[in-house]
């Protein structure tokens, strides 16, 4: 009935990265077009960043749905691992025999990847490792990787490394212990939130991807309103317009007002400000009004 209501074929803002969906402002597009430049040099680490729900999982979705059929590509959503375990994962990726590695240990384990990479390379492909939530992989697994990367033949590395994670990657890269791994990082790219102009271009491109063909679906206060509580960050651009679209749906409006959103952000526990905050806004704003009404009776006396 929701869908039916609104006109739309599915949910257009899901939080599971769809890259049907996959939008490109300035910052995801510049990021994409890195990555597939840097993947074709063959050269090095290469890292992307940004704060939490910026859309680092969408740009690597989005990466390997363009790369060409020449390129095996490997992904590791969660890379909280040991080094062995790394490796076992990676040998499981790329097709190597798991119930021959399982008996393995890392030094064999790894005569098993590289004896594979060789393999897929003689075919013709080039090895990409995709690494989400890097900031969770653990020192030890991170200089274990980069010894990793050290195969390669006399013109070529045998894989490629792409590393997604949080500004906190950036400390952990700095320990001395791996300062070899961060000289190698050839390419790197920060993403940020929208723009204020794109995030009304973001909310109307995946209402489209969805089917929806009416008009103005959110009103200009409600995007207004939107912009404000998300601080333009995909994810919760994301969580806010579904349910505030949910909140006119329950009353059976077709179009989605500012009230609407203000609902829906004082619902969701992350855009929910704490209890001092909210006081001392309203004392502010007691204070502001009750200057601007003395200045305005002095000026009228």
């Amino acid at each position: 009935m929701y869908l039916q209501h609104f006109g739309i074929k599915e949910f257009p803002f899901s939080i599971t990265p769809d890259t049907s969906f996959f939008f490109s402002s300035d910052g995801s597009q510049e990021a994409l077009n890195t990555l597939l430049i840097a993947v074709r040099t063959g050269e090095g680490f290469i890292k992307i960043t940004g704060e939490v729900g910026t859309g680092k999982t969408m740009l690597c979705r989005k990466l390997m749905t363009n790369l060409e059929r020449d390129f095996k590509v490997a992904y590791i959503p969660n890379p909280y691992l040991e080094p062995h375990s790394l490796f076992m994962e990676l040998a499981s990726e790329l097709g190597v025999d798991v119930a021959t590695t399982e008996r393995l240990d890392q030094h064999q384990l790894l005569k098993a990847l590289t004896k594979k990479l060789l393999e897929i390379i003689r075919n013709g492909k080039h090895v990409v490792i995709c690494l989400d939530e890097a900031q969770a992989m653990p020192i030890e697994t991170l200089e274990a990787l980069r010894l990793l990367t050290n195969l390669e033949t006399e013109k070529r590395k045998l894989l490629q490394v792409i590393i997604f994670g949080q500004p906190e990657l950036e400390e952990k890269l700095n320990h001395p212990s791996i300062r070899q791994l961060k000289q190698r990082i050839a390419f790197d790219y920060h993403l940020t939130a929208l723009s204020r102009d794109e995030l009304d271009y973001y909310v109307h491109h995946r209402l489209g991807v969805a089917g929806y063909q009416g008009g103005r679906l959110f009103s200009p206060l409600a995007l207004w309103m939107l912009q404000h509580k998300t601080k333009r960050i995909p994810r919760l651009v994301n969580i806010l317009a579904h349910k505030s679209m949910l909140n006119a749906f329950g009353k059976g409006n077709k179009i989605v007002s500012v009230f609407d959103v203000l609902v829906a952000s004082n619902d969701t526990a992350s855009l929910r400000q704490p209890r001092w905050i909210k006081r001392l806004s309203f004392f502010l704003a007691l204070l502001i009004g009750g200057s601007i009404i003395s200045l305005g009776w002095v000026y009228l006396q």
